[in-house]
């Protein structure tokens, strides 16, 4: 009974005060809130007062929204009306863009937006009732200009994917900073010791906010943007692809070709899988190093974080070889041998030269004789063979492996295991008959 004859009041004063027109009076069933202002709490109760307060923005009365986002935080509300929130596609409660959870500065600088709102009371009335029209035939066209897509906002960004719940926490008790609080664990405040005073981050104002003006959440990521390490393009301007690194079997070539649309006309696109990496080659200079400039670091496509750099030029096989001639040979190795195909074509007198250094055989070759009659070849009847001293006509060839002492005959035979080849003993012996001791020796 006590919120109904609130309301009644509130309402009672806004006709008497309010300069609007009843009929431009703003009522909505449900608040546009970002992800950190509603809070990880999905069963939450929601008070609705309509027509509860003015807008702080245009003046204007709207339906009024109070809730809490979850256990130990603070009661939040709804600050501007609707109009307001979809003209610049903010939260009606912390007034920050509701695609990249950002300050309305950086996000106006970054996509180049310069909104003329007139300030001035009778501009500023006729301004949104022609506005309030426009939305309701449009729908939401108006926001698209507001949440196109672009790599700077998703650089800044990066850093802090999820809501930042730590936004809705209580304030800090002013009683305990001053030593006099007597609730203790019941106080509904933060017994916190608060900020330095001349931090400009403790003075903040929502109409500034709105507007893009003297925010110093703005100007401290700005700041920090600037600082940022940027990536110098190479000196040869024919270069214009660009190297993107960790590429999964997510992205597809469109993805990437629907992504770097935005910086210029893409040429071509190429994909290796098995490095795990993506060449994108731009028709223009310009166009590289403007997608360079606000891709450069991690770049987040698809829940996959790329990883972009200048493309490296390939190496003619020309230059190559070039490089390969410069290079100072080592000293002492003999010089390449010629081409034999070539020496015979180009210069036969080279050939005939090599032809008399060849060596020539030490005898006549052997007539091989007459094949006997089981078909095995019969030896002449002068060979003896080089073991009977014969003279067979060529020098006798030594190879160390005929040699006695590695042929199991020399001092090391009695080593050997028995056997009928190793041992001259083992030719009186019959099969079946045992070895003497004597046999070893």
């Amino acid at each position: 009974m006590y919120c109904n004859t609130k309301t009644i009041d509130t309402q009672f004063y806004l006709y008497a005060i309010n300069k609007y027109n009843r009929q431009n009076w703003e009522d909505s069933d449900f608040p546009i809130l970002c992800p950190t202002c509603l809070g990880d709490n999905p069963y939450i109760r929601m008070m609705k007062d309509k027509y509860g307060k003015e807008c702080s923005i245009c003046e204007r009365p709207f339906t009024t929204f109070r809730w809490c986002p979850g256990r130990g935080m603070r009661y939040k509300k709804t600050e501007i009306c609707q109009t307001c929130a979809k003209m610049k596609n903010v939260c009606q409660t912390c007034v920050f863009d509701l695609e990249y959870g950002l300050p309305v500065a950086v996000r106006d600088h970054a996509l180049g937006l310069k909104d003329d709102i007139p300030t001035g009371d009778f501009n500023k009335e006729h301004f949104h009732q022609n506005l309030g029209k426009e939305l309701a035939l449009q729908g939401d066209d108006l926001r698209q200009a507001h949440s196109a897509p672009n790599a700077f906002l998703e650089r800044i960004s990066q850093g802090r994917k999820g809501p930042y719940y730590k936004r809705n926490l209580p304030h800090i008790c002013s009683f305990w900073v001053k030593g006099e609080c007597r609730r203790g664990e019941e106080c509904p405040y933060r017994h916190e010791k608060p900020s330095d005073p001349d931090d400009p981050l403790s003075v903040q104002n929502i109409v500034d906010r709105f507007y893009g003006t003297k925010d110093p959440v703005a100007d401290k990521l700005l700041r920090r943007a600037e600082e940022m390490p940027s990536m110098a393009p190479p000196e040869d301007k024919t270069i214009t692809t660009l190297w993107c690194g960790g590429v999964t079997s997510e992205l597809a070539e469109s993805d990437l070709q629907e992504y770097f649309y935005q910086f210029g006309e893409v040429a071509c696109i190429n994909i290796v899988q098995k490095s795990s990496c993506a060449f994108v080659q731009f028709t223009k200079r310009e166009s590289a190093e403007n997608a360079a400039n606000k891709c450069y670091g991690r770049l987040d496509l698809k829940g996959v974080r790329l990883n972009v750099r200048w493309g490296k030029p390939q190496q003619s096989g020309a230059k190559h070889h070039a490089d390969i001639e410069k290079t100072t040979p080592v000293p002492g190795l003999p010089g390449p041998l010629p081409n034999p195909g070539k020496v015979a074509q180009y210069d036969p007198s080279k050939r005939a030269k090599l032809a008399e250094s060849v060596p020539k055989p030490m005898s006549e070759p052997i007539d091989l004789p007459a094949m006997g009659a089981m078909g095995a070849p019969r030896a002449p009847s002068d060979f003896a063979g080089p073991d009977k001293g014969g003279n067979s006509g060529f020098q006798k060839i030594h190879y160390p492996s005929q040699s006695k002492d590695r042929m199991g005959s020399g001092k090391y035979a009695h080593m050997a295991p028995p056997s009928q080849y190793n041992n001259a003993n083992n030719a009186e012996k019959k099969p079946g008959q045992k070895r003497a001791a004597s046999d070893w020796k």
